[in-house]
């Protein structure tokens, strides 16, 4: 028997899909790809199959379909996209999507099921095309990805960024414990310790965000093989959607997925390629490798500063392992221009300024300890 509770939650299903048939028909309508304007309208239609199952279940329950006038959000977003482009909010629509397929998890209607896995194969498709097209051509797409690509280098970003947090944080910790006016000896003593467990928190840090990683792809994998093996169509359907985002015509789309899940030893790994973006045979690399390389990176950054209190003390050992430092950041800072194009002096300086000031803070605070500690 239909309770009341059952026709407010029909109602309110509909009135989510109603809301995403009137954005996707203006994000439509504002695409000057023609081929992404089609994936939007087929999107579309998607969601007014949805609105028919609930005004039908609504129609059997003897309830009045309520009229719909779309919401403010519907209404910003429309208008947004008419003027700024699809790409300006396509990644508020992921999130939309996202939620609207865990919405429609635990409804006990048979047809939810199935449209939480189409809502979250919108969400899949949302969330490529505002990585990827923003609403540009498909030519313009690939050079741009390439760029991006090239340029982004995440090898170099980590490595970067992990001799960046060595060099900070020892050094800082050293001129702390050299504000407080303690020997060399155990000024050295101090950057070797904090060379080891900033070491090792990294290590640690970077194998359990790896490890994480593999292990989230892993279950993305066996859901991805799960719903290929239970709705072939749908996810066919799908890959064919993913082909015409990235430009290419409709029909061929359409062949090229059927060609490519007709053979089963493919089918799973160009899914998992092309909706999710892992590559099946790396999933995100070692876990292992990712941590010896993080410890090594933060070592190199982090001897820096120690160095000198190895031939040097006192007031001679604090200038040059000041100095050593301050050569040191601007390296890092003129790399880190490899990856956000800017001029290196300028990210240089910025990096030297930054690091040294951060040191001296950490002086100050050392030597008021220090005179407060020693009497």
């Amino acid at each position: 028997m239909t309770t009341q509770t059952d026709i407010a939650r029909y109602r309110e299903n509909m009135k989510a899909e109603r809301e995403a048939i009137a954005l996707y028909e203006r994000l439509a309508k504002a695409e000057p790809n023609t081929a992404l304007a089609a994936v939007y309208r087929k999107l579309a239609e998607t969601e007014r199959q949805h609105v028919a199952v609930w005004e039908a279940k609504l129609r059997e329950a003897g309830a009045a379909l309520p009229p719909f006038r779309p919401s403010w959000r519907t209404r910003t977003l429309g208008w947004l996209a008419a003027r700024l482009g699809p790409g300006a909010v396509l990644p508020t629509i992921v999130a939309i999507e996202k939620n609207a397929g865990s919405e429609y998890d635990g409804q006990p209607d048979d047809e939810a099921a199935a449209m939480s896995v189409q809502e979250k194969s919108h969400a899949r498709i949302f969330g490529l095309l505002s990585r990827t097209t923003a609403g540009m051509e498909g030519s313009a797409v690939a050079r741009f990805e390439g760029r991006h690509r090239a340029g982004g280098g995440n090898a170099l970003r980590a490595g970067v960024l992990g001799a960046n947090d060595g060099l900070v944080s020892v050094f800082c910790l050293v001129m702390g414990v050299a504000g407080a006016g303690v020997g060399s000896r155990e000024i050295l003593l101090t950057g070797f310790a904090g060379i080891l467990a900033g070491a090792l928190s990294m290590a640690l840090g970077e194998w359990l965000s790896v490890q994480s990683s593999r292990e989230l792809y892993q279950h993305q994998i066996s859901i991805e093989k799960r719903e290929l093996a239970q709705i072939p169509e749908e996810e066919k359907a799908e890959l064919a959607l993913i082909y015409q985002a990235k430009g290419i015509a409709p029909e061929t789309a359409r062949e090229m997925a059927d060609r490519l899940l007709s053979d089963e030893t493919t089918a799973l790994d160009t899914l998992v390629r092309e909706e999710l973006s892992i590559d099946p045979q790396e999933l995100g690399g070692s876990a292992w490798e990712a941590a010896l390389t993080s410890f090594f990176l933060f070592t190199v950054g982090a001897l820096i500063p120690v160095l000198p209190y190895v031939f040097l003390t006192g007031a001679a050992g604090i200038i040059v392992s000041a100095v050593v430092s301050a050569i040191g950041l601007f390296a890092i800072g003129a790399a880190i221009t490899l990856m956000t194009g800017r001029h290196p002096l300028t990210s240089g300086l910025r990096q030297v300024a930054f690091g040294l000031a951060a040191a001296a803070i950490t002086f100050g605070v050392g030597r008021v300890i220090g005179v407060n500690v020693g009497g």
